[in-house]
């Protein structure tokens, strides 16, 4: 298998995700046997919902806050999946332990509206069999992004408001975020940052953005960037830490005056930025608020509680 070109969310190739076995609808298939209907509602319209989860040292983590964003953005768009959490739970520990995982695992859960009559909007057409999958990788960030640190673009594509596209939903419509980072690879960039329908900065196309200004750790207000778990997790831990915190509509000019920035996300945890449109960060990689921001964290991942695989 060719190995991809490195991006923020490009981990190094793992030979055992080759023959993984994939979680499809209660039942374990192989990886290259694992299909859906070119009639499912997520392959025609992007209806569905998704959650990340990661898996370390024997336990899914933050499981519980993960599935109940999972159930919330599926009761939002009315989407029944005929799994409560702890059966959402159950799966997916039934899902690593059938293949051997205990630890540097990323799994993904999608749910999508399942098989229609015909491929159109409407829901009522919907079959009423949601399909429900989980593919769970051996996969862990690249050391080396780490060590480099990501360089931004700032995309013309906004995040949204909530009437026009709710981000607090995991929703498989991404195609606005895939613009935004097609914009940032061929800026030479490894990630978007974007913007509000205001002009402030609201988060990247796939992770929350975070900046150090004199010593306070600066994010935006949460109005048009998704709910992201880890962020939460992190703000709470800096506060509880007693880093100056500060929470608002921030600039461009604010950022590119920053003294250290990173981003937020189940996958990568915390990961410190190098450059926003072609600004370098003055100091050195990590910068000190965005390593202890990261020990904060990582510390947290060590207590948390999850179910055991």
């Amino acid at each position: 298998m060719p190995q991809p070109i490195a991006g923020a969310q490009t981990p190094k190739h793992d030979p055992r995700n080759d023959a993984v076995l994939v979680y499809l609808n209660g039942k374990l298939v192989p990886r290259a046997e694992a299909q859906v209907s070119i009639f499912d509602a997520g392959f025609v319209l992007g209806d569905g919902v998704w959650e990340g989860f990661r898996l370390l040292k024997g336990r899914i983590v933050f499981a519980r806050d993960h599935v109940e964003r999972l159930l919330a953005g599926a009761k939002a768009i009315d989407l029944e999946i005929g799994m409560d959490a702890a059966a959402i739970e159950a799966a997916l520990v039934e899902t690593c332990r059938a293949n051997a995982m205990t630890d540097g695992v990323h799994i993904r859960l999608m749910v999508t509206r399942g098989p229609k009559a015909t491929p159109n909007q409407d829901p009522r057409n919907a079959l009423g069999r949601p399909t429900v999958v989980i593919v769970a990788e051996h996969k862990v960030p690249d050391p080396a992004i780490q060590q480099r640190g990501l360089k931004l673009f700032t995309s013309t594509f906004r995040c949204s408001t909530p009437d026009v596209f709710d981000l607090r939903l995991n929703s498989h419509s991404r195609l606005n975020f895939i613009q935004a980072l097609i914009q940032a690879i061929k800026a030479g960039a490894d990630e978007a940052l974007m913007l509000d329908p205001f002009g402030f900065v609201a988060s990247c196309n796939s992770t929350n953005f975070f900046f150090v200004k004199r010593g306070r750790v600066c994010t935006s207000t949460g109005r048009c960037n998704f709910k992201g778990i880890t962020r939460g997790k992190v703000l709470g831990a800096c506060r509880e830490a007693g880093m100056a915190v500060e929470v608002g509509d921030f600039t461009l000019a604010e950022v590119y005056d920053a003294e250290e920035a990173f981003v937020t996300g189940t996958f990568g945890g915390v990961t410190a930025v190098a450059a926003v449109d072609g600004r370098p960060m003055p100091g050195p990689l990590p910068g000190t608020i965005t390593e202890e921001a990261r020990r904060l964290y990582l510390a947290l991942l060590e207590r948390s509680e999850g179910p055991a695989v």
